[in-house]
C-alpha cells in the first residue's frame, strides 16, 4: 500500500519545515547580536542595536495565529492568539511606547535572551520533529529550560512594563499598565503548573491535554513517519 503523503500535506509539511527553520535562525541571530552587545556597548545600548530587528522578529509569529486559524496547526486559537499578542504588547505597545525608560534597562536586555534562547530551542526542535530525528538532548532542552527561561522572561517583561508605568503621562495609562502587571501573577502560577505537568508528561510518555499547547499536526503531513512522532511526543507533535 502506498503510504505517501497526500500533496496537499507534503507541502504544508515543507512549509512548516521553512517557517520553523526561519524562525529558528531570526531569533539565533538576535540572541547573538545581544551577548555581543552586553560586554562590548552594555545593556544600555541593547535596545539601539537590536529594537527594531526584534519587533519584526517577534511580529513575524504573528503567522502562528494564521496556522492555528486555518488548521495548519493543532494550536488552540484563543491560547495562541494569547500568547503571541502578550509579546507583540510588550514590544510594540510597552518598548516601542517608552523607549528611553523601559529599552535601556537591564530588564530589556534579559527579556530578550530569555526569549531568544526559548525560541532557538522551540523552533529547532518543530524542524527536527516534523523530520522525525529530534535528538534526545534537544528534547531535554526543550521541556527543561522553562524551569530557568519562565521566571526570567516574566520577571524581565513585569521589569519593562513597571518602568513604562514610570514613564507614562497619564494616570489613565499609569492604570492600565499597573493592571497588566497584577495580570502576571495568575498568569505566573498558571504557567509554571502547566509547564510542571508539560515537560514531565513528554519526559515519562504520558503527556495529556498540557501537550497539545501549540501542537503541530504533522501526523498525516509526516505520512508513515506520523505513528512514530505521535509516539515519541506522546500523542502529538508539539509546537
Amino acid at each position: 500500500m502506498d503510504r505517501s503523503p497526500p500533496p496537499r500535506a507534503s507541502l504544508q509539511k515543507q512549509y512548516l519545515i521553512a517557517y520553523n527553520a526561519t524562525s529558528a535562525l531570526l531569533w539565533s541571530i538576535l540572541l547573538g547580536r545581544v551577548l555581543l552587545l552586553l560586554p562590548l556597548a552594555g545593556y544600555q545600548n541593547v535596545y539601539a542595536g537590536v529594537g527594531q530587528y526584534a519587533k519584526w522578529t517577534q511580529t513575524l509569529a504573528v503567522l502562528e495565529i494564521l496556522h492555528s486559524a486555518f488548521k495548519i496547526v493543532r494550536s488552540p486559537l484563543l491560547t495562541t492568539t494569547i500568547q503571541v499578542f502578550s509579546r507583540v504588547l510588550l514590544v510594540w505597545g510597552i518598548v516601542n511606547t517608552w523607549p528611553a525608560t523601559s529599552g535601556p534597562s537591564p530588564f530589556y536586555s534579559s527579556m530578550l535572551v530569555a526569549w531568544a534562547v526559548t525560541e532557538v530551542i522551540r523552533y529547532s526542535y518543530f524542524v527536527l520533529n516534523l523530520q522525525g530525528e529530534v535528538p534526545a538532548w534537544l528534547t531535554w532542552l526543550r521541556y527543561n529550560t522553562f524551569y530557568v527561561l519562565y521566571p526570567l522572561g516574566i520577571g524581565s517583561e513585569m521589569g519593562c512594563v513597571y518602568l513604562a508605568s514610570t514613564a507614562a503621562r497619564t494616570r489613565a495609562t499609569k492604570l492600565l499598565l499597573w493592571d497588566v502587571l497584577v495580570l502576571y501573577v495568575p498568569g505566573e502560577f498558571g504557567e509554571r503548573g502547566r509547564g510542571r505537568s508539560w515537560g514531565k508528561g513528554v519526559l515519562t510518555g504520558r503527556c495529556s491535554g498540557v501537550c497539545d499547547v501549540y501542537a503541530y499536526d504533522d501526523a498525516e503531513a509526516e505520512g508513515g513517519q506520523g505513528e512514530a512522532a505521535r509516539e515519541e511526543a506522546g500523542g502529538l507533535s508539539d509546537t
